[in-house]
């Protein structure tokens, strides 16, 4: 076998912490000895072994002068867990092939340089575009200060994602919505807007994936406006950002289990760059929006859309239904937005379109 195809069974361990590593890189790691696998392993979750210390522990004494294909450069510095570029020197490891160098600067280039340092040979850059695809949102969070941030939509063919009084549900099949639901247990975060609250008081859990964790919630809502009995209020795992500086527990009243974020933008309103940077900090790595026109319009303004997810069904809402961003005043093409499709895929009597910028 070669290189590529032993990267990747590396790539499809690391897939199996699609949902569980967040804050953390989803890692895979496989060795081999003699063109045979002596060693498995992937990352699983935040303070947990890390792929290649997995993978040694199963090769044992077959590590020796084996081959170690790991998706990310192995760590240097102590964090949760030691440092597995030691962990690689003690095990006997004669070379290292890695997908790709460690957006983190902490680690960048470090773990590479200490295997280096003493005689493993080391080759970069196997399967690196998929490896960076895998942690996308990580990579984001490192190289540009903010999350990856994708906004989902749901719309007929006519781009309408409601009727004109506001009705919504449901549009598409249950079989998108399961699929949405992936991308939900996939994103560290959900991000949402008072709008879309208070039309429908959603839950925005991870129903239709089997997962131990469920994505943060934060809710833009410049000025305190959100109904008192939103079910979303109970919830320790939801922020509502605001501009508003008033008392919370005097705007909200006691009882209510969210946390509230401040970020006042000079127009009165949330400052949604501030907010990105803010999520990053928190260690957010990928985050899914799924809110009205008002938010995916401003998220789109300020240069934070990232990916656009939309699920067409093939019905017509018609001309005065609700347009999925409102970008009144166009008046030349040459001042349209432009995004790069990346795939369509059916879902039962729907399709999906992704698309980049």
């Amino acid at each position: 076998m070669s290189d590529h195809e032993f990267m990747a069974r590396a790539l499809q361990l690391a897939r199996r912490g699609l949902y569980t590593t967040t804050p953390n890189p989803r890692v895979g790691c496989v060795i081999v000895n003699d063109n045979q696998v002596v060693g498995e392993g992937w990352h699983e979750r935040a303070g947990e072994n890390h792929a290649e210390v997995t993978a040694l522990s199963q090769a044992g004494s077959l590590a020796r002068g084996a081959t170690l294909y790991v998706t990310l450069e192995p760590c240097s510095h102590f964090g949760r867990t030691p440092p597995c570029a030691d962990a690689i020197l003690k095990s006997g490891i004669r070379t290292v092939v890695c997908a790709m160098i460690d957006p983190n600067p902490e680690v960048s280039g470090k773990g590479l340089a200490a295997l280096r340092e003493k005689g493993i040979e080391v080759r970069v850059g196997v399967l690196e575009r998929e490896s960076r695809e895998l942690n996308i949102g990580f990579v984001n969070r490192f190289t540009r200060g903010r999350p990856w941030i994708r906004v989902k939509i749901a719309s007929g063919l006519d781009g309408k994602t409601a009727l004109e009084n506001g009705e919504s549900q449901w549009i598409t099949t249950m079989a998108s919505r399961r699929d949405v639901h992936r991308w939900r247990a996939q994103s560290c975060a959900v991000l949402t807007g008072v709008g879309t609250v208070s039309a429908d008081n959603p839950g925005l859990d991870v129903r239709h994936v089997a997962t131990e964790r469920q994505p943060k919630i934060f809710i833009v809502d410049s000025h305190l406006r959100i109904p008192r009995e939103s079910r979303l209020l109970s919830n320790s795992n939801v922020t509502l950002v605001t501009a508003k500086r008033d008392d919370e527990d005097r705007v909200l009243g006691e009882g209510f289990s969210s946390s509230v974020l401040n970020l006042p933008g000079p127009d009165g309103k949330v400052d949604l760059v501030t907010l990105a940077s803010q999520l990053a900090f928190l260690g957010v790595n990928e985050v899914l929006v799924e809110a009205g026109i008002n938010l995916q319009t401003a998220l789109m303004q300020s240069g934070l859309v990232d990916e656009i997810i939309i699920y067409y069904a093939p019905k017509f809402l018609g001309d005065k239904g609700r347009g999925m961003f409102d970008f009144s005043g166009l008046v030349a093409m040459d001042n349209v937005k432009h995004y790069r499709l990346v795939d369509i895929k059916q879902f039962g009597n729907d399709f999906r379109v992704r698309l980049r910028s």
